[in-house]
């Protein structure tokens, strides 16, 4: 992380009630704490987080569409796409910018498909593989946790 992102880091961290911040991924670990000791709050992470991406915190959006109706067992042909932390999922980089993928959308192996935001850090969820876009499986802003599956893809 360059120093830039590390000063973005620490003005959103400031800006909210938050006494303790930690990030660790496989080539660095961070450690921020501020004011007196609290309340210890302890969160398990994976250790590999998608690239991290400081952006505004966007406003709370109304569901796009209602969610699906329960589907049957996916084909054996069918992969899913799933989420490497817990966080708030988000189909586009901004409100007033066009979504990432749609069903039908081929994408390349490390193409952005959509964000996760974690304690306001917006991460870019990244496909690894190249494959077709067959379901969405997640409304625009609504909570995913660790491992859960956001979209469901066809290995091409």
């Amino acid at each position: 992380m360059d120093v830039k992102d590390l000063k973005i880091l620490v003005k959103m961290i400031t800006e909210t009630d938050i006494t303790e911040f930690e990030m660790e991924n496989a080539d660095e670990k961070i450690v921020i704490k501020r004011g007196t000791a609290g309340q210890i709050i302890q969160m398990a992470a994976p250790t590999a987080v998608a690239n991290p991406v400081a952006m505004p915190l966007m406003p709370a959006v109304a569901p796009a569409a209602a969610p699906a109706a329960p589907a049957p067992a996916m084909p054996d042909n069918y992969e899913t796409i799933n989420s490497p932390i817990v966080g708030t999922f988000y189909r586009k980089p901004s409100p007033e910018s066009p979504t990432f993928v749609e069903v039908g959308t081929v994408v390349e192996p490390g193409q952005t498909v959509c964000l996760v935001e974690a304690m306001k850090l917006f991460n870019e969820i990244e496909a690894d593989f190249k494959c077709k876009i067959i379901e969405i499986l997640k409304n625009d802003a609504a909570p995913v946790e660790f491992g859960e599956p956001l979209f469901k893809v066809e290995r091409l």
